[in-house]
């Protein structure tokens, strides 16, 4: 059976989640990709074709050409829709493609929730800078945007003003979304669905860095929301016609309310999904390859219940040169589980971004107690250094 993956840049969850996951299940795996070279180089024994991958057409036109697809699936945020037409077009298990379309456009997501008489929240889109008469203080964004790449809060109208002229210099020819500033707690909930069924894998609660950014430095496993925040986040997905495969929802809870700030209609990236997989020990990116594969989900994952875990990202604070920084690690301290990969090589030149291209490394720290993680993740941090000079 022949999967065909649709990627832009190698990412740890294709490298150790769902290549591993591809030849467990006996499956031949073809990358498409625009960019083959590095490619190439993280797969060496893998089958990468290069292949305008932006563009679903002549993803179409690839496979086509190439061997009968039984799959065709991405965990690219920006690919989704494309991969979706794809299959789509071959009779394969898919999302629908224009689930996939509204969760990546924020303004469609804000337009259609507000339709749907979920949620309403002001906003607007912009494709030059200008003063708006809006709720301040507003985020803007850029409306397919990811990895808080762009996001800033902004008081006034001329901080808006500002901001989009700047964001607009870097991003020509994009169009922005300002949208009413959601106060609250930030969460994430992970699902898996086939379209039939539909598990909550848990989530994750975000400390984010001071405003005006919105950097993700760490977050702690939620075993469960509470039912009335879980049942009004799916409501929402509901609405967004979100339930196949895996996804990752952000959201914010304030006074008892839940209400979504994005919906990544892929599972959980920056290390968090190999968390999930290893926390609650199941086959996670096999059950993700199945379901594009048309095999349902089990009506029960099997998954544990008593896991407690903890992600912290160290940020570079200033630009510079990476100097010193702590090697790749793996340990035990007492019955935590210590993982740690470093994101920027020694030597390597960085300006200071603002969003998670500031990250030097991920830890992740997993067991059965709370306070015992963080604990071994703080003493962990404490112990190593990382130093940038300018």
């Amino acid at each position: 059976m022949r999967l065909y993956l649709l990627a832009l840049n190698p990412t740890d969850s294709v490298t150790e989640g769902f290549l591993p996951a591809a030849a467990r299940l006996g499956l031949d795996v073809t990358v498409l990709t625009d960019q083959p070279d590095p490619h190439r180089r993280a797969y060496p024994d893998v089958e990468v074709r290069e292949c305008d991958v932006r563009d679903y057409r002549a993803v179409i036109t690839r496979i086509s050409a190439h061997h009968p697809p039984d799959a065709i699936f991405t965990n690219s945020d920006h690919l989704q829709t494309q991969a979706a037409l794809a299959a789509d077009y071959f009779g394969l298990p898919a999302k629908n493609w224009r689930a996939a379309l509204r969760t990546k456009d924020k303004a469609e997501m804000r337009r259609h929730l507000a339709a749907a008489g979920v949620d309403t929240v002001w906003s607007a889109e912009l494709t030059e800078p200008v003063a708006l008469d809006a709720p301040y203080p507003c985020v803007v964004k850029p409306r397919e945007g990811v990895a808080s790449e762009d996001v800033v809060l902004v008081d006034g109208p001329q901080e808006l003003v500002a901001r989009c002229a700047d964001i607009l210099t870097r991003r020509p020819g994009a169009t922005l979304v300002v949208e009413e500033y959601l106060p609250g707690e930030l969460y994430t909930l992970e699902t898996l669905g086939d379209g039939r069924v539909r598990h909550v894998l848990g989530g994750f609660h975000t400390e984010l860095s001071p405003l005006p950014y919105f950097i993700e430095k760490r977050m702690a496993f939620v075993p469960a929301h509470p039912e009335a925040v879980r049942a009004q986040v799916l409501a929402q997905l509901d609405a967004l016609e979100v339930g196949f495969g895996a996804c990752h929802t952000e959201f914010v809870v304030h006074g008892g309310r839940a209400r979504i700030i994005e919906v990544n209609y892929r599972a959980i990236g920056d290390q968090c999904d190999l968390l999930l997989a290893q926390l609650l020990e199941i086959p996670l990116f096999e059950h993700i390859l199945r379901t594009h594969l048309g095999e349902p989900l089990p009506a029960e994952l099997g998954a544990r219940h008593d896991g407690a875990a903890r992600l912290e990202y160290p940020c570079a604070d200033r630009a510079g040169t990476l100097t010193a920084a702590p090697a790749a690690a793996e340990l035990a301290v007492g019955d935590v589980q210590l993982t740690y990969r470093p994101l920027r090589g020694l030597g390597e030149r960085h300006e200071l971004y603002g969003t998670n291209r500031d990250y030097l490394g991920v830890l992740r720290a997993t067991g059965t107690d709370q306070q015992a993680v963080d604990r071994a993740a703080a003493g962990f941090l404490a112990a190593r250094r990382w130093e940038i000079e300018p």
